[in-house]
Order: structure tokens, then sequence, then C-alpha cells
């Protein structure tokens, strides 16, 4: 049987035309909702998630195109925009009987939220980004041989084909560069999760792809068009991320800094699967936030 949060139930729930996501939901109180990262799915969250059930209602879906989700065909460019993908969550959330709800996200997650919390200020109380930078700062400061981290955000952005044909050629062996690459303790990603995982994308690599290139792309544009405008988080935020700066050379709590009025960041000392490898201290951080 394949992995699941312990006492969560799984639901499986419509968000858009022909759109459903795989949603475990779990504890009572006030709303929560926590998107994973890439190469993974909400199975990241399962210590975040069990321990805040406690006092809270943990929504953790995957998201669209990921994981057990629906994957629909990209057809018009604007499928994966992060734009679409937030729209999902606060779909989904009101679905749950949520119109007001606290939004945590890791990597591609954390784009997805971010994108809710400048699209429906309304709806989102609390932001947490977790290990990533806005989409537009995020091409901004990856340059010269030190880019080369960032390989595969360069891959996808290719044309429909391409990428698709090489991930496919060996699919485990690409995702699987990702996750032990990124982790700072590799036992905090067990045989069983990892195996887990790595099914998932290889069923997945068509939308995966359309979810990365929409980043070279169509996101890119919505975050010019809010720069631009001036729109900021309003929200309190929370952000935690390795120190990436010094290899990219910026400083990351600017960056930040730009986009939110209530920003709490912080620099810390593990790997990027953060919610795995010191799920108390992200925990911590997110009682914290939602204190705020």
């Amino acid at each position: 049987m394949a992995p699941v949060i312990p006492g969560f139930d799984y639901h499986r729930i419509p968000v858009a035309d022909g759109v459903w996501l795989n949603t475990a939901v779990g504890g009572s109180g006030t709303p929560l909702v926590l998107l994973h990262g890439f190469p993974q799915t909400h199975l990241m969250w399962r210590h975040i998630a069990v321990s805040l059930a406690a006092d809270h209602t943990v929504i953790c879906p995957d998201l669209r195109g990921y994981g057990a989700s629906s994957k629909p065909a990209e057809t018009d460019g604007g499928g994966y925009a992060k734009r679409t993908m937030a729209a999902d969550i606060v779909a989904l959330a009101h679905a749950l009987g949520h119109e007001r709800f606290a939004l945590a996200g890791h990597d591609r997650g954390a784009l997805v939220a971010y994108r809710a919390g400048l699209d429906h200020p309304d709806r989102i109380t609390h932001l947490a980004c977790l290990d990533v930078l806005p989409t537009l700062d995020m091409w901004e400061v990856m340059r010269g041989a030190s880019a080369a981290v960032g390989f595969h955000l360069y891959l996808m952005a290719q044309p429909p084909g391409l990428p698709e044909r090489m991930i496919a050629a060996a699919p485990d062996v690409f995702f699987g560069h990702f996750l032990d690459l990124w982790a700072g303790d590799p036992r905090a990603v067990p045989a069983e999760f990892r195996a887990a995982y790595l099914d998932a994308c290889r069923a997945a690599v068509p939308s995966i792809v359309a979810d990365y290139r929409a980043s070279a792309g169509i996101d890119l544009e919505h975050d010019r068009a809010d720069r631009e405008a001036g729109n900021r988080l309003r929200m309190p935020v929370t952000v935690l991320q390795q120190d990436w700066g010094a290899a990219l050379n910026y400083d990351a709590a600017a960056v930040w800094g730009a986009w939110a009025h209530d920003l709490r960041h912080s620099t810390v000392g593990y790997g990027h699967f953060m919610a795995e490898e010191a799920p108390e201290d992200v925990v911590r951080a997110l009682r914290e936030l939602l204190a705020r």
C-alpha cells in the first residue's frame, strides 16, 4: 500500500472544470493548507501535519499535476500558471468550508502560495514560504556558472517535446538526483517515501515540465505586473531559506522584503527538504507565524 499521513482522511475534491485534487485532511481548529514541493507529494508534510493537527484543521493536497491529483494536458500555457494553481487551492479550501485560511508552501508549493497571497489577499491570513525565491527574482539572481545549480529550470523551460522525452528516458535518475543532491540528511527521506516520490514523478513527467515551463513564461509576466504595480503581500509572512546568497550573490531577506510588508526571514542550516529534516523547527516557525 502507498504511504499516507497517519490519522488523516483522504478526499478527491473538484477545484476546477475536470480537475480534482487528492487531499489529506486531519485535525480541527483554524485551517492551515500545506503545499508540497518538487520532486515530492503531500507526504513531505507528514511530520508537520500530524503535529499541527493537534489544534488546526490541516489540509495537505497534491498540487495539480503532481501525486494523485489531476494532470490536465497543457494547452494554452496557462494551465500550470501559479495563478491557476493558486485558484485551485482557494477553491479547495472553499469546498472544505474555509473562506479564510493560513497557507504554507515548500519549493514549487511556495510559488503557488505566494501567488495565492498576491491574488487572494482577502483569503490568506498568514503565509509561509520554505526555501524558494519569488519567480521573477529567481531568474534575476541566476547568472553565470553558479546558475548551473538550476540546470533543471532551463531544461524544463524548453518548448514542449524535448524536455519531456529526455526526462522520461530516465525518470528515476532525473528525479532521484534532486532527492540526493538537495538533502542535508538523506535519512530524513526513508526508502518508502523516496519510492513514493519517484513513483509519483515518473507518472507525471509532462505535467511537472508544464509547471516549470510556466515559471519561465506566464508566471514571470504575472510577477512583473505585480512588481510594476507595487503589489505586496499584506498578511504576516515567514520565510525559511538556506543560505543561497553566498553562491548566487544576493540578499534573500532583501528580496523577500520587497514583496512583504510584515516579514520574518530566517536563514537555516539544514537541507532543502526541511519539513522532513527539521520538522520541529518548521512546526515552531509555523506556530510563531500563526500567533502573529
